[in-house]
Order: C-alpha cells, then sequence, then structure tokens
C-alpha cells in the first residue's frame, strides 16, 4: 500500500487521474474547486493522459462531457451547490442519453443566504433526473468509489454521482491509499461502451420521439437502475481482491440486542460510528446508495436485527415535508410487519454532528407521544 496525506478532494482528483479519462471539462466552485485545481496541475505537468477543458459555466461543463461521451469518451466534471443546479437541465440529457458519465458534487448549502455548510439539499434535489447517487463518509472512500462509479457507470449505461460533504471531507487531509495508476487502469480497463457519434457516420439522435417511445425508454432505465446494486456488488468483490477494500450499497454496525438504531449518511456517518461504543443499546446503518435506494436491503436490516426505532439524520429539508432521508426510508419500510418507528432529525444547513448531540439524539424521543420530526436546534 502507498499511503498519502491528501484531502477528499485531492483523493477524488488522484482517483479520476488513476482511472485515465479523455476528457475532463469542468468549472471551480466552493468547496468543489480542489478537485479541479488538482486535474488542472495533472494536466499541465503531463500526468492526466485526457483533455482538460476550461468551461464558462457548469452548464457548459455537463454539456461538454454530454457531447464528448456521445463519441465514445470516458469523461469526468466536479461540481457543488449552485453549480449542480445549474446542470439540472443537461442532468436530465445525460441520462435520458444513457452517457456513463461521472461527476463528484462536493455538497453545500443553496441560497439565499449564502452558506458554505455541507447541507445534502443540492444532490437529493437531482435525485430524479436518473443518475446514481452514492454517498461517502471519508476521503478513502471518495477514491475507491470514483474509481468503482467509472466501471458502474460503463456496465449501466447510467451516470454516477459520487457525493461527499464540503469541508468536513473535502478539506480535511487523512491518509489515503493511492494505488498506481498502471493497477488502476488495468482494473477499470478500457471504456466497453460504444460511441454514437462517429465519424462518416449519419444518425439523428434524441429528436421527437412518441408517447409510447419515451415510456419504453422510461422503463429501461428504470431496470436498469435497479441492476445497479448488484451490479456495484460484483464490482467491489472485484476490487477487494485487487485492492483489500470493499463497500456495501447499505452498511449495518448494530450491537447484539440494540433496537434503535441511526441512519445517517456522508461524514456524518463516520462521526457516529466513531462514537458508537458511547451510544448505549443503539445501532448504525450507513447509507451509502441513495439512487436506487436500497429498499430490499434495509428492509432486511430491520428484520434481522428487529429493529423498533430509527432516527435519521437529515442534513436537508425538502419544505413541506420534511427530510427526505426519512421520507424514503419509511416508503421502503412500508407494508412489512412490525415496521420500527421512523423518527426524523433534520440538520438542515450542515450543523455540526458532536458526541454530546448523539447522547441528545438517542435520549431525545420519549417512547410515550413519540415524536415524529425534530430540529437539531431544538436538541
Amino acid at each position: 500500500m502507498t499511503f498519502e496525506l491528501i484531502s477528499g478532494s485531492q483523493a477524488a482528483a488522484m482517483a479520476v487521474q488513476r482511472v485515465g479519462v479523455d476528457m475532463v471539462a469542468a468549472y471551480p466552485i466552493t468547496p468543489q474547486t480542489a478537485i479541479v485545481e488538482t486535474l488542472a496541475n495533472f494536466e499541465a505537468r503531463g500526468m492526466l493522459g485526457g483533455e482538460f477543458v476550461s468551461v464558462e459555466s457548469e452548464y457548459a461543463a455537463l454539456s461538454y462531457c454530454n457531447g464528448a461521451a456521445a463519441a465514445g469518451a470516458r469523461v469526468f466534471t466536479a461540481t457543488s451547490s449552485h453549480g449542480l443546479a445549474y446542470m439540472h437541465e443537461m442532468t436530465h440529457w445525460c441520462s435520458g442519453a444513457r452517457f456513463p458519465i461521472v461527476m463528484v458534487n462536493v455538497n453545500r448549502t443553496l441560497g439565499p443566504p449564502w452558506c458554505l455548510d455541507p447541507d445534502q439539499g443540492d444532490s437529493l434535489s437531482q435525485r430524479d433526473t436518473g443518475w446514481m447517487q452514492i454517498y461517502c463518509s471519508n476521503a478513502q472512500e471518495a477514491f475507491d468509489t470514483v474509481v468503482q462509479a467509472f466501471m458502474l457507470s460503463e456496465e449501466l449505461l447510467l451516470p454516477s454521482l459520487i457525493v461527499f460533504d464540503g469541508f468536513y471531507i473535502s478539506h480535511t487531509y487523512e491518509p489515503v491509499d493511492v494505488p498506481e495508476k498502471e493497477l488502476v487502469q488495468q482494473f477499470v480497463g478500457s471504456p466497453g461502451f460504444q460511441a454514437q457519434v462517429k465519424p462518416n457516420f449519419t444518425a439523428n439522435l434524441h429528436g421527437l420521439s412518441t408517447g409510447e417511445t419515451q415510456m419504453g425508454l422510461v422503463k429501461s432505465r428504470q431496470e436498469d437502475m435497479l441492476r445497479a446494486p448488484a451490479v456495484f456488488e460484483k464490482i467491489n468483490e472485484r476490487y477487494f481482491e485487487t485492492f483489500g477494500r470493499s463497500y456495501e450499497t447499505i452498511k449495518a454496525s448494530i450491537p447484539s440486542g440494540a433496537k434503535t438504531a441511526i441512519l445517517a449518511a456522508g461524514s456524518t456517518a463516520e462521526t457516529v460510528e466513531w462514537f458508537l461504543p458511547e451510544l448505549k443499546d443503539t445501532g448504525l446503518i450507513q447509507l451509502r446508495m441513495f439512487r436506487p435506494f436500497p429498499a430490499g436491503l434495509l428492509a432486511g436490516i430491520v428484520r434481522e436485527h428487529e429493529l423498533e426505532r430509527i432516527v435519521v439524520i437529515d442534513r436537508n429539508c425538502s419544505p413541506g415535508i420534511g427530510g427526505i432521508f426519512a421520507q424514503e426510508v419509511k416508503a421502503a419500510l412500508y407494508g412489512i410487519s412490525r415496521p420500527p418507528v421512523v423518527q426524523d432529525l433534520i440538520m438542515a444547513g450542515g450543523v455540526d454532528v458532536t458526541r454530546e448531540l448523539l447522547e441528545k439524539i438517542v435520549q431525545a424521543y420519549p417512547e410515550e407521544g413519540l415524536v415524529d420530526q425534530k430540529w437539531g436546534v431544538e436538541l
């Protein structure tokens, strides 16, 4: 193993460089800027291996990726917050066209007012665009997941959004095992998807369709999206054989006899795991793959451990309903026998999660008169 002391942003950029992409198109935005800075430095030193394109906006970045992927190129971009919101129209075009684009989003609160803390509302606002979404809890996960995302996207012909928290992960330095480029490229292999745009080949791409044709395309995309957990598991089996690490779509760390679990994603999940020994009779469910949502796996964890309560920490809020992760969890568990009580703790705006706060979370909900939803500012 070759460990380097790097930030989460640098880890993501090094993963892209190790994979060997044909093209990076990017526009800087805090707190994602270090990703494209690192990739630009690789290109300036002749180490990127592909083309780095500085564009005039985030919309242009994803448009450029869309065109390059249509020509059969392996492409990457990164963004955050309002940059991702600006890309919104193009996210639909990329997924509908079945382009295996990999993009990193570094979570940052959407304004107004301006706020740089890691609210997950920017990535979750794209949940219905047809992109797979995977949330990372540290820099090592960021490196490994970006590498795996190229294989996942290229097999399913669906774009991937790899997500991690701004500053907590993007700017925090930690030891990361960074394999040699030759080994990573050998593992990932060459792009296995067909170019839709070819020299001397005439084609009409993405023109007008009938409602019936469109429904068939949506159905096909949905079916392939649902295959993602199984494909991801196979990729991780191979990844473990090569690099000694693997990741689950959803991970349960629940002590024997515990009837309460905290469900979280991103750096919050790692914080909970760190303090888990101090939280009496409480477990952790780390949600990594949000799209597709691993409903069956979550239900299996609930049944296996006979959980009676799940407290969901939501670093987001959908006005009018509440925390987005909590709503997904409730939908996933609807209809199972003896479902647990799902309680939502909304930490919108990226409020820091401390040991004291976690202790309050476990104690915050009385057994009688269960509270369905609380706000972090109330604890």
